[in-house]
């Protein structure tokens, strides 16, 4: 096979970067180029990833067996008589775990070099090595017993892979993986490992005769294909990206579960189980992005429109139901039994990067800083060290964090997420600048094939004061493209599902050098500063962060008479602990006011609101009586750190709406 490794510096541009007229016409900097400001809200994150999170992830790898089924496949390849029992033992993508581990610490290792953890990554990885077998099949629920594999792999290759034996999803996660290593090390030994699976998979998964015409049934290879592709420079990984998408629907299993109801370019909702359409939605787009595919950004944008406008949570979250971990019906978004789960959010963060770089316009921005300060990053304790699965808008005090799941899909997922963030700051396209999210940080950029370095101060979310300065330019003439988020233009969400009821408007500022300047976003919702940039210059930016009052369309029947309250980028939450009564009797006053405060959480500073509310109940004669109260809220990732109780992000406005005490 033809090899062709590009150098790591350039690696992660390529991957998104225009080729020809077939690539992504913006181009992300990648996070090897970006610093995170320790001590920031950010930087405070990154910290825990790699003192809590990243250690408690490999912890548990080694202690639930996953390092064991790669030792147990070895030893079956080195003697056929050793077999071990696999059946009822794990599941059959357990696989997964140590490599989305690897790629944690491998987005960790750019920041944080660290030769103890490095030499740790290494030794992982030479045990997943042990376990291939001699023609690149790595699959650990089969090799360690051929003969009675796991239940769920069937009795040959790829003949339950569209049911549950997750081959190809393991596969994804292993070249993601890979890719994240090699960047990170300029190693290509765990990306050998992977290239020699993949090529297993070209030569026995397509339509040809005598191959498995199979489709995944967890989709994320298609996106690891493609970035494998861009990595090699060899076009059969691109290919059988192609193949995964484009015979989807046509193969022997067809259900929504999967979104395999129908071909994917004919699709125009989001339905079945919620992480794998997001990963196949992303997929669709780097496929489209190689290949030109107008067909497949049709599909996705009208996919995108349906999730946006009729089953996007407040929170950003997807999934409304734990049946099929799926989406529900349009407008289908109950409270406490959202099931809104980690992984999915993820997958909503990835849909809507990509659709950025396909379309360069704010708004899927706003919808991915909606979920990322949200519904995603409530799926891991402010400590690092407890996760939810499922994240719902209410609780009556079932719900807590833990520190490991049987299913630990979400944990090792949100543990190669958290450090993946530095590469969603910035991006390029021609001589502009996208400036997209706000973050302390300290960044090289190539612009016009010339060098620029960025600094970035701000205490954001907590306030809305951002500075950008130019440390260093060498490309002369730029455009800075600043994101002016939709919450401060007065749009929470880029459709109707959702909007503010407090006739407020907030302000936005912004000067140059001192210079005051008219903010005045484009169609593209970017404010544009275009000049010749010098060392020293200064652009100083404030959103306004005045609290809001929202509330969603009358077809989402459980917030009718409810409104949401957010600050900035976060949503906010009544919870137990901060209220000595309880939250699910509120009614809110038709004009609250609200003073911000402080409280803090798990050791962490955020920024409290108290408003004057009333609860409701009933009295010994049964007459109803109102209470008047002080509430106070948080936001709402921060919930559920200080004991199990009641919870609720929409709260009554409306007397039809209201629960009183009895």
């Amino acid at each position: 096979m033809k090899k062709i490794l590009l150098s790591v510096s350039f690696l992660f541009c390529y991957i998104y970067s225009g080729m020809a007229q077939t690539g992504y016409p913006i181009t992300p900097v990648p996070f090897t180029s970006v610093k995170v400001t320790s001590g920031t809200f950010w930087g405070q994150r990154l910290e825990v990833s790699r003192n809590v999170t990243v250690p408690l992830a490999f912890s548990k790898c080694e202690s639930e067996g996953r390092y064991k089924n790669f030792e147990n496949a070895a030893q079956h390849l080195k003697d056929a008589s050793k077999v071990f029992k696999v059946n009822g033992v794990g599941f059959s993508f357990d696989d997964t775990d140590p490599y989305k581990t690897i790629e944690g610490a491998s987005y960790l290792l750019q920041t944080y070099p660290d030769k103890r953890l490095r030499h740790y990554v290494d030794s992982v990885i030479e045990i997943i090595a042990s376990a291939q077998e001699p023609d690149g099949y790595l699959y650990t629920a089969r090799t360690q017993n051929p003969s009675d594999p796991h239940h769920w792999a069937g009795d040959r290759r790829w003949v339950k892979e569209e049911d549950l034996s997750h081959e190809l999803y393991n596969l994804g996660h292993m070249v993601e993986s890979a890719i994240a290593h090699y960047q990170a090390t300029g190693s290509r030994r765990f990306l050998d490992v992977a290239i020699r699976y993949a090529d297993v998979v070209c030569k026995e998964v397509g339509p040809a005769l005598g191959q498995a015409c199979v489709v995944p049934g967890h989709q994320i290879a298609e996106m690891a294909l493609a970035k494998l592709y861009l990595v090699t420079g060899n076009k059969k990984y691109l290919d059988e990206a192609k193949f995964f998408l484009d015979y989807r629907g046509k193969t022997s299993i067809k259900h929504d579960y999967s979104q395999a109801h129908k071909p994917v370019v004919e699709q125009d909702e989001a339905v079945g189980h919620a992480v794998r359409a997001a990963y196949m939605y992303a997929g669709m787009a780097d496929v489209a992005a190689l290949t030109g595919d107008e067909d497949y950004i049709r599909a996705i944008d009208r996919i995108w429109e349906n999730i946006v406008s009729k089953k996007l949570y407040i929170t950003g979250g997807i999934g409304a139901t734990s049946n099929g971990e799926a989406f529900g019906r349009d407008y289908e978004l109950p409270n406490m039994s959202a099931y809104c789960e980690t992984c999915a959010a993820i997958g909503n963060v990835y849909v809507n990067y990509r659709l950025f770089l396909l379309h360069g316009q704010s708004k899927y921005y706003d919808v991915l800083e909606r979920t990322l300060y949200n519904g995603l990053i409530s799926g891991m304790s402010l400590q690092g060290d407890g996760f939810f699965y499922p994240n719902p808008l209410e609780s009556a005090g079932q719900h807590q964090r833990k520190a490991w799941f049987g299913c630990a899909c979400c944990p090792s997922n949100i543990c190669r997420f958290i450090p993946s963030l530095p590469g969603y700051i910035y991006a390029v396209k021609d001589r502009n600048v996208y400036v997209n999210l706000f973050l302390s940080n300290t960044s090289t950029l190539t612009v016009g094939g010339k060098k620029l370095r960025l600094n970035q101060s701000t205490n954001y979310p907590w306030d809305g004061d951002i500075t950008i300065g130019i440390d260093e330019n060498r490309t002369g003439l730029f455009g800075m493209k600043i994101r002016v988020p939709g919450w401060a233009k007065g749009e929470a969400v880029p459709s109707d599902l959702y909007r503010y009821t407090d006739n407020r408007h907030l302000s936005v500022n912004c000067s140059v050098n001192g210079e005051s300047m008219t903010v005045t976003p484009s169609e593209d919702g970017y404010l544009t500063i275009t000049r010749k940039w010098k060392k020293g210059d200064l652009v100083q930016l404030h959103f306004d962060m005045a609290p809001r009052i929202v509330r969603a369309h009358d077809k989402v029947e459980a917030d009718r008479g409810m409104v949401a309250v957010e600050r900035g980028p976060l949503v906010y939450c009544a919870e137990h602990p901060d209220n000595p009564f309880d939250v699910t009797s509120v009614l809110m006053n038709q004009k609250p006011h609200f003073q911000t405060g402080r409280v803090e959480i798990a050791g962490v500073p955020v920024v409290s609101l108290t408003t004057d509310a009333q609860t409701l109940g009933f009295n010994e004669q049964g007459k109803l009586m109102a209470t008047d109260r002080q509430l106070t809220l948080i936001p709402y990732f921060a919930w559920c750190h200080r004991g199990s109780g009641k919870m609720r992000v929409w709260l009554p406005q409306d007397l039809s709406a209201t629960t009183p005490n009895k």
